[in-house]
């Protein structure tokens, strides 16, 4: 062997070295670049060099026996490397997926895939996460949502935390919250459920604005107004759900306008009259929605004046509010904040669970049934250890107790909705106002309790109803203790033993024939 031809296994190790820089610049860039092409150019420059300084050595490769056996290898490996490519490639563009779950867990509903496909325009989701909230679960309804949708449908994540301008203009309030974009209209979503991301695609598909008009001449909380018992917020939140939020006064203007879908009424300090109750009385009968949002007694200005509203509520609605303030040791700010850690079954509440509300200042209400048919749910309540007291001298000195036979005890309703099926009409009363108010509706699920209400009372729930999931309950039963030693003796005993028996005998047969 001369001198050239003990440097020719350098060319052979200069190709591979560059084949495998040429393979892991493909994988990590993914481009057509300068130093791929200089990788794959020195593989040529590598086997090119083995040739030259030992050719006979490259001749034998190529006809050799060694060389026919590694070119069936080379045939066998590129037709199963061609196999792949083309299993991947038929993949990438025709991508499936299968639910095997019984209870299709994973399968939007037939009303989501039809509003999917009825799609005019592509939809953007922003989807405000902090470092601090999982997204496990809002990547995997979106990825669902993306898939379905045939390129309409996209969805991004944003820190605002890292990009607090952003969620200003999206109008976040929430962290969690999602912000679907369909063109110019927006609808924010903080429940993370196929109902509530559908109800808004449809909503943005139907744009027809809803208008909700808030209640004033008595001292009322007003959307209008700025500062922290104001409800610039509320406004903002409905607003993005494309609802017209305006002001009205009965008494200056002694009708309520044709376009009002629902009439607010949060925390009046003077009450109603006869003929505003009138009024509110007709709209309701020709379908229309009521919310009314009561302080305590105690911390309006009314005194002990006749409530028309009030009364009218309890004879025609049977929802009665009481006359008393909720005390909640279970609260951490004050005694006086009423904590909803109970919700009912209602669709208002039924999205709420695992989650509480904050209402300061609270009064009690409770449900009496009547003979016109109207329909009541409660949708809040306090705990066990919170009370309805009725002292409100000791309230002002607070100085309360539990009192048996005059307090009302826990758990204490909070809320309540009630529908005339025959009129349409449906009305929502809650003992306070102030969680509504910019100070209170970002704690926890207030925006969701009074959001959900809005729509509920204006109809909006009507526009989707997603099939539902029933899902499957399975128990496990344990064997019995017979069973178990059963299957012990035959997993952990009888098959390794019959295993080593098996080995034993080959082995002492192999033994005698030597």
């Amino acid at each position: 062997m001369n001198a050239r031809q003990r440097f020719a296994p350098l060319g052979l190790a200069l190709a591979l070295l560059a084949a495998l820089v040429s393979a892991g610049l493909f994988i990590v860039q993914r481009a057509w670049n300068l130093p791929l092409q200089i990788s794959l150019v020195l593989i040529v420059v590598g086997l090119a060099l083995f040739v030259f300084l030992d050719p006979g050595r490259a001749r034998a490769l190529l006809t050799g026996r060694q060389a026919r056996y590694g070119s069936n290898a080379l045939v066998l490996s590129l037709a199963f490397a061609g196999i792949l490519i083309v299993v991947n490639y038929l993949a990438i563009n025709n991508p499936q997926r299968w639910d095997l779950t019984e209870d299709q867990r994973y399968t939007l509903a037939p009303e989501t895939l039809a509003a999917l496909q009825a799609l005019e325009q592509p939809v953007r989701v922003q989807a405000f996460f902090s470092p601090d909230r999982p997204t496990d679960q809002a990547r995997s309804i979106l990825d669902q949502y993306a898939f379905q949708s045939e390129g309409r449908f996209t969805y991004e994540f944003i820190n605002p935390v890292q990009d607090p301008v952003a969620a200003e203009q999206a109008g976040i309030t929430q962290d969690g919250s999602l912000v679907i974009w369909l063109g110019e209209n927006k609808q924010i979503v903080t429940a993370l459920s196929e109902v509530e991301i559908t109800g808004a695609l449809v909503r943005l598909m139907n744009p027809e604005a809803q208008t909700v008009y808030f209640l004033t001449g008595h001292g009322e909380r007003s959307p209008e107004d700025s500062g922290s018992g104001s409800l610039a917020l509320l406004k903002r939140l409905l607003e993005s759900k494309n609802y017209t939020v305006a002001t009205l006064n009965l008494i200056a203007g002694n009708q309520i306008p044709a376009d009002a879908q629902a009439v607010v009424v949060a925390g009046p300090q003077q009450p109603l009259t006869r003929e505003e109750v009138d009024l509110l009385q007709g709209f309701l009968e020709g379908g229309g929605g009521l919310l009314v949002l009561a302080e305590p007694t105690l911390l309006a200005d009314s005194g002990e004046a006749e409530d028309p509203l009030a009364a009218y509520l309890a004879e025609d609605w049977g929802i009665v509010l009481g006359d008393d303030m909720v005390v909640d040791l279970s609260s951490a700010q004050a005694s006086t904040v009423a904590v909803g850690a109970e919700f009912g079954t209602h669709v208002i509440s039924s999205s709420l669970a695992g989650w509480v509300t904050l209402m300061p200042s609270a009064r009690s209400l409770s449900l009496e049934a009547r003979e016109n048919g109207a329909s009541q749910s409660l949708l809040v309540s306090t705990s066990g250890q919170a009370w309805a007291e009725t002292n409100l001298e000791a309230l002002q000195v607070n100085e309360v107790s539990p009192d048996e036979g005059e307090d009302i005890f826990g758990p204490v309703a909070l809320g309540a909705a009630a529908e005339n099926f025959a009129t349409e009409g449906r009305v929502v009363v809650f003992g306070d106002a102030e969680f509504i108010t910019n100070e209170f509706i970002s704690a926890y699920g207030n925006a969701d309790l009074i959001v959900n209400s809005v729509d509920w009372a204006v109809g909006e729930e009507a526009l989707i109803n997603l099939t539902p999931k029933e899902t499957t309950q399975r128990l496990l039963v344990p064997p019995q203790a017979v069973t178990m030693n059963l299957i012990f003796l035959g997993v952990v005993i009888l098959l390794p033993g019959a295993a080593l028996a098996a080995g034993t005998a080959v082995w002492v047969q192999r033994r005698r024939r030597r």
